[in-house]
C-alpha cells in the first residue's frame, strides 16, 4: 500500500484552533477595522454637543367627579381602556398642546436667536423641534406619564418639561368644561321643547274633559268612573259566587235528603250541620219515652196503664217527629228555590255593570290616555331638570386628579448625551465585531489553498513537501539550514512515490506565475545533490527562465541550442559548485521554434539524460499561461506541482492538475510553498521541528568533486564527455 496516497475527501469542520488562525492570518484587517471604528466613535463621541434631560412626572384619569351623583349611586369611571395611555401620549405631542407650549414660553424667538440666526422661527418648525426633544414613556402597570425634554440647556429642559405638564392639564379641564358646559345647553335646548309638548298636551286633556263631561275629582293619573264601576263589578261577582256556592251546597242536601224515610231523616238532619232545637229536643224526649215504654213492658206486662200511656206518648213523639222533618225538607226545598232565584239576579247584575264599565271606557279611553301621555311629559321634564341641576352642579365641584403633577422637571448637572464611556465601550465592542466579521467574510470569499487539507480534498492528490517563507537558495544557506530540511523531506516522499526506481525525471509545474517553482526546482535538485546522486538541473521554462540567474551563469547556450542542433550535449551543460550537480540553461528561443519541446529531439534528449544522471529535474512554464508545461509533463516520468499558500484560487489548481492528467501525466504529488509558520500553528511544527531536530543532527557527506571541478560561476562550464 502506497503510504503517500491520498485520503478520500472527508467533511470540512471547523475546529477552535481553525478560528483562532484565521484571526492570525488577519490580525491587521482586524486591527485597522478596530482602531478605525473605536477612533471615529471617540471622535464623534468628544464632537457631539453636549444634551441635558429633565423629566416631570404626571398622573393621568378619566374624568370623574369627587362625590356621588345625584342619585345617590357612585359615579361609574368607565371600563379598562388599554388605549388611553396611547391615546394620551398623542394629545401630548398634538399641535394643540405643543402650540401653546411654544407661545407660552416664546420659544420662537429664543430658538430663533439661537438657531436660526436672529430670525424668529416659524411655530411649524418650533414644534417640530419641540416634538424631536420631547419624549414620552409610560410607568409601568401604572397611569404615570414620563414627559422627558431634552436640550443643550439643563434650565430650558426642565422649564419646557414642567410647561407641557401644565398646557396638558389645563387643556383638560378646558376640554371637559367645553363639554360639560356644551352639554347643559343641549339640555336646556331639549327641555324648552318639553315644555311646549307638555302645554300642547294639557290643552288636549282640557278638551277632552269638557267635551267628555268627564269628573277628574279623584287622585290624579286615577279614572274614579272606572274604578267604581269596577268595584260594583267585583262585588257583583262576589255575591254570585257565594250565592252560587250555597246552592250547589243546598241543593246537594236536599237531594241527599228526599231519598231517605222520615225515620232516616231524623235520624240525618241533625248531621248536616242545619242547627234545629224543637226537632232535637223531640229526638229525646222520644229516646227517653221509649226506653220507659221498654222498661215499664217488662215490670207490668203490655197491657198495664202506664204501659199503654208510654206507648201512646211515643206515638204522638213519632208524629211531631215526621213533621218537624216534613217542615224541614220544605223549609230547605224554600231555600234552594230563593237562592236560584238570587242567582239569576246576581247574574244580571254583573252583566248590566260590566256593560256599563265597557261603555263608560270606551267614552273615556282617548281622555284618559291622553292624561297619561301628559303625565308622562310631566315626569320627564322632572327628571330633565334632576339632570340640569345636576351638571350644573358638578361644574362648581372640584375633579379628582385628572391630570396631576406628581414630580416637577428639575435642572440636572450632568449631560445624558453623549454617554462617553457608553459610547466608546460600544465602539469598542462593534469594532472588535466588525473586524472580526469582515476577517472572516474576507477568509469566506478566499477560495485560494489555505490548508493541506484544502489541497488533499479539492485536487484529491497528497502533499509531499510544505516550503516555509522566504525560503533562500539552498547552495548559499548551507545543507544545515532550517529550509534545506522542508526540501529533504520533499525528497524523501518524493522517492517514496515513485512507482519504479527507473523513473527519474521529474517536471515541476504550477498553475500560475510566481509560485516558486524555480526556486523548487533548485533546491530540490541541490538537495538530492547533497546527498550523493547526480543530479541536472534543466531550465525549461524558454519564455522567462531564471535558473541560471540563481547560479549566476549566462544564457547564452542551452536547451534550445541543443534541440536545434546548434551545440552539442557537453557543450550545453554547465556544472556548478556542487559537484554532483549540472545545469542545463534554456537558451536563446527563436521565434521559430516555439513548439521546439514537443518535437522528437526533446523526447530523444530526455531519454538520454536518464541514462547519465540519476534524477533529471525540468523548470517549465505556467500550466495556465502557455502549453509548454503540459507538453513536458507528457515527457517526463513523474509530475509535481508546485501551489503557492494563499495565491491563486482552487478551481485554477484544480483546472492546472486536470489538464496534466488531461495530456497523460503523471502528477506524484503536491509542494505547497510559502507557508507563514509564524502565523499559522498548523504549519509550525514544520519549521521547528526541522531547526530544532533534524538540522543539528543530520550530517551531509560533502561530495567529491568530479573531474575538471567546479567551474568559475561567472562564466560557462563545458561538462566533459561522460
Amino acid at each position: 500500500m502506497d503510504p503517500l496516497k491520498a485520503q478520500p475527501p472527508q467533511e470540512t469542520k471547523l475546529h477552535f484552533l481553525d478560528y483562532w488562525r484565521i484571526i492570525r492570518i488577519r490580525k491587521t484587517v482586524i486591527l485597522a477595522v478596530f482602531l478605525l471604528v473605536v477612533i471615529t466613535a471617540t471622535l464623534v463621541t468628544f464632537v457631539l454637543p453636549e444634551a441635558f434631560a429633565s423629566t416631570a412626572k404626571i398622573k393621568v384619569e378619566r374624568d370623574q367627579s369627587d362625590i356621588q351623583g345625584m342619585t345617590g349611586q357612585p359615579t361609574m369611571m368607565g371600563v379598562y381602556d388599554p388605549y388611553f395611555i396611547q391615546t394620551e401620549f398623542e394629545v401630548i405631542n398634538s399641535e394643540i398642546i405643543l402650540s401653546n407650549v411654544v407661545s407660552g414660553l416664546d420659544l420662537n424667538h429664543a430658538w430663533g436667536k439661537k438657531y436660526s440666526g436672529g430670525e424668529v422661527m416659524k411655530s411649524t418648525d418650533a414644534m417640530r423641534m419641540l416634538k424631536g426633544m420631547m419624549g414620552l414613556r409610560p410607568v409601568r402597570n401604572t397611569s404615570i406619564i414620563e414627559i422627558t425634554v431634552q436640550s443643550d440647556n439643563a434650565d430650558e429642559a426642565a422649564k419646557i418639561a414642567n410647561k407641557v405638564a401644565d398646557v396638558y392639564q389645563k387643556y383638560r379641564i378646558d376640554e371637559r368644561m367645553r363639554l360639560t358646559q356644551g352639554g347643559i345647553k343641549a339640555l336646556d335646548d331639549y327641555q324648552n321643547q318639553q315644555d311646549d309638548r307638555i302645554g300642547q298636551a294639557r290643552k288636549k286633556v282640557d278638551d277632552l274633559r269638557t267635551e267628555l263631561r268627564i269628573s277628574d275629582s279623584a287622585i290624579v293619573g286615577e279614572n274614579p268612573t272606572m274604578l267604581l264601576s269596577t268595584e260594583t263589578l267585583h262585588r257583583f261577582e262576589s255575591l254570585r259566587i257565594e250565592s252560587q256556592a250555597e246552592l250547589v251546597r243546598q241543593s246537594k242536601m236536599l237531594e241527599k235528603l228526599t231519598n231517605l224515610s222520615p225515620e232516616e231523616l231524623a235520624q240525618a238532619i241533625p248531621s248536616t250541620g242545619a242547627a234545629d232545637s224543637l226537632l232535637q229536643s223531640l229526638l229525646e224526649q222520644k229516646t227517653m219515652a221509649e226506653q220507659n215504654l221498654v222498661a215499664k213492658r217488662k215490670v207490668y206486662g203490655p197491657e198495664h196503664t202506664e204501659v199503654t200511656a208510654l206507648s201512646s206518648q211515643v206515638e204522638d213523639l213519632n208524629n211531631k217527629i215526621r213533621d218537624r222533618v216534613k217542615g224541614f225538607i220544605q223549609g230547605l226545598q224554600t231555600r234552594v228555590d230563593s237562592l236560584q232565584a238570587s242567582l239569576v239576579s246576581l247574574s244580571n247584575s254583573v252583566n248590566e255593570a260590566m256593560e256599563t264599565d265597557l261603555d263608560k271606557a270606551t267614552k273615556s279611553r282617548p281622555y284618559w290616555e291622553a292624561k297619561r301621555n301628559l303625565e308622562e311629559l310631566v315626569r320627564f321634564r322632572q327628571m330633565l331638570d334632576v339632570k340640569i341641576l345636576s351638571e350644573k352642579i358638578e361644574t362648581q365641584l372640584p375633579k379628582t386628579a385628572m391630570v396631576e403633577l406628581i414630580e416637577s422637571a428639575k435642572p440636572v448637572l450632568k449631560p445624558v448625551r453623549p454617554n462617553k464611556p457608553l459610547n466608546i465601550a460600544l465602539g469598542i465592542i462593534i469594532g472588535l465585531v466588525v473586524g472580526v466579521g469582515l476577517a472572516f467574510f474576507i477568509e469566506y470569499l478566499d477560495t485560494s489553498v489555505k490548508t493541506i487539507d484544502d489541497v488533499e480534498r479539492s485536487l484529491g492528490s497528497p502533499v509531499l513537501g510544505v516550503i516555509p517563507q522566504n525560503v533562500g537558495i539552498i547552495l548559499d544557506e548551507g545543507a544545515e539550514s532550517p529550509h534545506a530540511e522542508a526540501y529533504r523531506v520533499l525528497r524523501t516522499n518524493l522517492l517514496f512515490s515513485r512507482k519504479d526506481d527507473k523513473l527519474n525525471t521529474v517536471a515541476v509545474v504550477s498553475a500560475g506565475a510566481g509560485e516558486g517553482k524555480s526556486t523548487t526546482v533548485f533546491n530540490l535538485a541541490a538537495v538530492f545533490a547533497q546527498s550523493g546522486q547526480r543530479v541536472l538541473m534543466v531550465d525549461s521554462d524558454l519564455r522567462r527562465p531564471t535558473l541560471h540567474k540563481m547560479l549566476r551563469v549566462t544564457n547564452n547556450i542551452g536547451l534550445t541550442n541543443y534541440l536545434l542542433k546548434q551545440n552539442s550535449l557537453e557543450e550545453v551543460i554547465q556544472t556548478s559548485s556542487l559537484p554532483t550537480l549540472d545545469f542545463m540553461a534554456s537558451g536563446k528561443l527563436p521565434s521559430s521554434s516555439l513548439g521546439i519541446l514537443s518535437s522528437s529531439q526533446m523526447r530523444d534528449l530526455i531519454t538520454e539524460l536518464k541514462q547519465h544522471y540519476d534524477f533529471v529535474f525540468f523548470d517549465s512554464p505556467p500550466v495556465m499561461g502557455v502549453s509548454d508545461a503540459s507538453i513536458l509533463a507528457s515527457e517526463v516520468d513523474m509530475t509535481l506541482q508546485v501551489i503557492q499558500y494563499r495565491r491563486y484560487p482552487q478551481p485554477m489548481n484544480i483546472r492546472a492538475k486536470q489538464l496534466i492528467e488531461k495530456v497523460g501525466g503523471n502528477l506524484v504529488g503536491i509542494v505547497l510553498n510559502n507557508i507563514n509558520m509564524s502565523q499559522d500553528e498548523s504549519y509550525y511544527y514544520y519549521s521547528g521541528y526541522y531547526h530544532d531536530y533534524y538540522s543539528r543532527n543530520e550530517d551531509q557527506e560533502p561530495a567529491a568533486p568530479r573531474d575538471g571541478g567546479a567551474g568559475d560561476k561567472d562564466k560557462t562550464d563545458i561538462k566533459p564527455k561522460y
